[in-house]
């Protein structure tokens, strides 16, 4: 698909295949939760790539008590003392859950490295420690997926304008990403540099092209739910009991209450 000028997806298409497969990503929780399986998403990608708002889909449907999401905050003086990994760590799942990291490990390999957050040494390190860890990772019986989100600089700049124009949606855009726009390129190289010691056997990179979102939701959901070898679970059999006779309860006077004004009202 890379480089290849393809239509939209209709919006008519677009979520019926996506209601399609968030009830499938359903079936998948409950067969993790069956299983006592333990699911890893990584999402990484550019700025404006799309990584937010498929996250928000895949987890729509979800039982936040399986499925959470990590979005770690940048790491407090402490932890820049640990072992790197280490904070990741605590954030793995147990038997039954589902983890999606909201970016991950993999700052180090860019956002530290381009912006200076992290020496030379540290990122070597990191390229050397990381498909280490990773096979660990796999081999403690954890499923591991990872999803590149690729997007093109121009559709990149043009969501990022929106975003300055969005007031629901300015919260999005940091000094940070626009930083990224003049340093395209050094992106781009750390991202290759990334790829060629990481995209290894035991936890491939899978692309996910972006500059549609609708297209890059459908596709990564898809690619998820082929990778996984889960099956339907059977749902308990539940009935819903008969509402037993009234023992004379009286709800109390509304007045004694205080109740939100009807907003809904005045439209």
């Amino acid at each position: 698909m890379a480089g290849k000028k393809t239509a939209r997806v209709p919006r008519a298409a677009y979520e019926q295949e996506l209601l399609r497969l968030q009830t499938e990503l359903v079936k998948l929780q409950e067969w993790v939760r069956a299983e006592g399986a333990r699911l890893v998403i990584v999402f990484e990608g550019r700025d404006a790539a799309g990584k937010g708002s498929t996250i928000k889909r895949v987890a729509e449907h979800l039982n936040p008590r399986q499925a959470r999401i990590v979005a770690l905050p940048k790491p407090t003086e402490r932890e820049r003392t640990q072992w790197y990994f280490q904070r990741y760590v605590e954030h793995l799942p147990a038997a039954g859950e589902i983890v999606l990291f909201d970016r991950s490990w993999y700052n180090r390999a860019g956002v530290e490295h381009v912006m200076g957050f992290c020496t030379k040494e540290e990122h070597q390190l990191f390229l050397r420690q990381c498909p280490i860890f990773e096979r660990m990772l796999v081999e403690e019986g954890i499923l591991l997926r990872k999803y590149w989100f690729s997007v093109s600089d121009a559709v990149q700049q043009e969501r990022f304008r929106r975003r300055m124009k969005d007031p629901t949606r300015r919260w999005k855009l940091s000094p940070m990403d626009l930083e990224s726009i003049t340093r395209w390129e050094a992106y781009s190289r750390a991202k290759d540099e990334m790829l060629v010691h990481t995209d290894v056997s035991e936890a491939p990179w899978f692309v996910v092209e972006s500059d549609d979102k609708r297209r890059a939701r459908l596709n990564m959901m898809a690619h998820l739910l082929g990778s996984v070898p889960y099956y339907e679970v059977p749902p308990p059999v539940l009935e819903l009991p008969r509402r037993p006779p009234s023992t004379g309860y009286e709800r109390p006077p509304r007045d004694l209450q205080t109740y939100v004004p009807d907003h809904a009202a005045s439209l």
